[in-house]
């Protein structure tokens, strides 16, 4: 009987993808055996938020290698499980007066003895010999330093004061007395995180060379959008240009997207919106470098909610991310010990439980289709030439506030985006630290562009933005310049600049008058468009976004062009559809997915022959023609990671392995009904699945059993 080859070919237990990854401070246990390629080993000292530290970092590292997983690394490089350092075990001095400090003299913590820390030498020369040379002789080859963040609240410290004496030449300054100061302040803090993670990252590569190895280093951060909205600093964008650097991890989930936004006079979590400009925001960073990229989702959050809570934003998060089909590398969940061993609430009572069944198995399927998931050149629906210009400035006027002006929950920001978007226009952001690379602004044809709430970080973004405007691009310039941030001492009024305002340099350079009102203009091939409100003034207020829009759409009928309008965006990416509908748009038209498809958020995953998805709601599914194309034995989708998957003429079978405590849901299109089926354990003992049924209609079968860690082999008689 001949063997005939499959798309899933089957993988050695010992795998080298990077494909999919979880990170863990936890030994391997059978209850949080995820089955992604990689294990991402928390700490040489665990999480600062454990309480169990019994196991040692070499033996977690062993423990999950002996699983069969691809064994990486990540710590904190603002704050950590560093007692030793803290507390002056490592050098005989204690560190704890390196945190960050607030005005009142209160340093900022991450935990008991954890400071959030101003990153100076003696810090960066204990990464270097404590924590990474000690990563390396364990064999590892992945890096990930975790959130480089400096508040935006913090600056009060004597080392951080050490700090700006050495980097400026002149006594610090208190940054809540100028917005002048408070853009120095920010601009060190800026600073200090980039040196820390260029200094770190060349020596990881540096020492990883004297091993022989081949050493990658990550920066796991929060997207720009998200540490802009908390008033965090970071170096973001500028860090994919190092050369120390291979790529991040988007940390985008529940707890930054249900940041609450104003739209149409309206404050509230708009969960998918938010979670879709993050990820845009990473894309845009990383995608013109060439760097990889890992998108994060988190089945639960930080803050204590309940299970159904949990369940509905996981699933506009995990839409948003697949929305991006250029990405198709995953961090599946953060921390599975605390989403597997730790009870949460059920809404509307007062019981806390372990995760239910119906959510891991409707998380596990979803997180198992990201080890399939395909990259696709489809580009989701509507409008893609749409960009907005942004910049790691933006983190830089976000506190405190001065001369009474204010741009509350970050609206200058999203009074640019949400009016598109909740369109169904899927605006993407355009970063300037990257326009010198020449695929940042390639496909965008409108590029909005404000400064009431960031600065041009130089003189050559706008020369990046006169080529493009004159070779045909259309320029929106939207705001009033009047933010207390326009007359800091900047390039654009230095060094023989006497511009008041950035926005001055940028229109006589594109040879139009420094002082613009509302209105359009032709420059080159081009157009720019001025209109003389911030942002933030579309969407603070009820109805007042219609002269923004407008003036998009006339950009784009001065190309030829005509603006449509929706209620939903959607992707098909391989056998994959994605769709979200928006709630307080254009319509609240129901979105109807023809069949046959799998509701792969159903974790019972049913076979529809229509899906209907209303405004507020998201959809995952598969499409059944992918299959029936190729007629050939194929899991569809399961709540295991499906391996060691052989077919013959008249047999299927291959083997799940997933968590303990938890139920497989598996459906599998076969091109006729099975003769048989058989279940066995690791002990090659038969058991009875919980469910199975055959859909002739379909021509899938449904089967559902209890998972193993150590494996359930199914084997299919044809």
């Amino acid at each position: 009987m001949t063997l005939i080859a499959t798309a899933q070919e089957k993988k050695p237990e010992n795998n080298t993808k990077e494909k999919t990854a979880f990170q863990t401070s936890s030994k391997w246990l059978p209850q949080i055996d995820v089955r992604a390629d990689v294990a991402i080993v928390y700490g040489v000292n665990g999480n600062p938020s454990d309480h169990d530290k019994n196991s040692g970092f070499e033996e977690r590292v062993r423990s999950w290698r002996e699983r069969g997983y691809n064994a990486h690394f990540m710590t904190g490089i603002a704050w950590g499980s560093y007692q030793d350092y803290f507390l002056g075990k490592w050098d005989g001095e204690n560190h704890l007066d390196e945190g960050q400090v607030e005005v009142d003299g209160d340093t900022i913590w991450h935990g008991h003895n954890v400071p959030y820390i101003v990153p100076q030498k003696s810090f960066v020369n204990y990464m270097k010999e404590q924590v990474i040379e000690r990563v390396i002789d364990a064999g590892i080859t992945s890096i990930y330093l975790e959130e480089p963040e400096f508040w935006a609240r913090g600056g009060y410290s004597s080392a951080f004061k050490e700090e700006w004496k050495d980097f400026y030449d002149f006594e610090w300054r208190p940054q809540h007395t100028s917005p002048e100061n408070t853009w120095l302040s920010n601009k060190l803090k800026y600073h200090l995180y980039y040196r820390t993670i260029d200094e770190v990252s060349r020596y990881a590569k540096k020492y990883g060379r004297k091993k022989g190895l081949d050493v990658k280093v990550y920066i796991p951060t929060h997207s720009l959008v998200n540490y802009s909205s908390w008033a965090i600093v970071s170096p973001e964008a500028s860090l994919a240009s190092l050369p120390g650097i291979d790529g991040y991890i988007a940390q985008v989930w529940t707890g930054t997207s249900r940041e609450p936004t104003f739209y149409n006079g309206v404050l509230k979590e708009r969960t998918f919106e938010n979670a879709f400009l993050e990820y845009g925001s990473m894309v845009s960073m990383t995608a013109p470098t060439g760097r990889k990229i890992f998108f994060l989702t988190d089945p639960i959050e930080d803050r204590r909610k309940s299970w159904d809570d949990y369940k509905r934003n996981y699933q506009a998060t995990f839409a948003a991310q697949l929305l991006y089909p250029q990405v198709n590398n995953y961090e599946v969940m953060p921390w599975p010990e605390r989403i597997y061993t730790k009870p949460y609430s059920v809404a509307f009572t007062d019981k806390k439980v372990l995760i239910p069944q119906v959510y891991s198995t409707q998380m596990q399927v979803m997180i198992n289709a990201l080890n399939e998931m395909p990259a696709s050149e489809n580009l989701v629906s509507g409008e893609n030439g749409i960009g907005v210009l942004m910049g790691n400035s933006l983190m830089f006027q976000r506190f405190p506030t001065h001369d009474s002006y204010d741009d509350p929950q970050f609206s200058n920001f999203y009074g640019q985006t949400l009016p598109l978007l909740k369109r169904g226009i899927p605006v993407q952001t355009v970063h300037m630290e990257n326009l010198g690379y020449q695929e940042s602004l390639k496909d965008i044809k409108v590029l909005i562009v404000s400064y009431s709430n960031m600065k041009p970080s130089s003189e050559e973004v706008h020369e990046n933005l006169k080529k493009w405007v004159k070779n045909g691009g259309i320029l929106v310039f939207t705001g009033r310049d009047e933010d207390p941030y326009q007359e800091v001492m900047e390039w654009w009024n230095q060094n023989g600049n006497k511009f008041q305002k950035p926005s001055e340099n940028l229109f006589k350079m594109l040879g139009l008058a420094e002082d613009l009102n509302d209105g359009s203009y032709k420059v080159g091939e081009g157009r720019v468009f001025i209109l003389r409100k911030d942002p933030k003034e579309f969407i603070l207020k009820e109805n007042q976004d219609k002269e923004f829009v407008e003036t998009i759409e006339t950009a784009f009928e001065s190309l030829g062009k005509k603006l449509s309008f929706t209620n939903h965006l959607s992707l098909q990416r391989g056998p994959y559809k994605i769709i979200a509908v928006m709630d307080e748009s254009v319509s609240d038209e129901l979105y109807f997915a023809q069949g046959p498809v799998v509701d792969l958020f159903d974790p019972r995953l049913p076979v529809l022959s229509q899906k209907t998805v209303a405004p507020g709601e998201e959809a995952f599914l598969y499409d059944l023609e992918e299959v029936y194309k190729n007629n050939q034995p194929k899991i569809i989708a399961t709540a295991a990671r499906a391996s060691n998957i052989t077919w013959q003429e008249n047999s299927f079978s291959f083997q799940c392995k997933s968590p303990e405590n938890t139920m497989n849901s598996l459906r599998i299109f076969l091109p006729k009904a099975p003769k048989s089926i058989v279940l066995k354990n690791s002990e090659e003992e038969t058991i009875t699945p919980k469910g199975s049924s055959w859909d002739a209609n379909s021509r899938t079968y449904y089967l559902n059993f209890e998972n193993s860690p150590e494996g359930i082999q199914v084997f299919f008689q044809l």
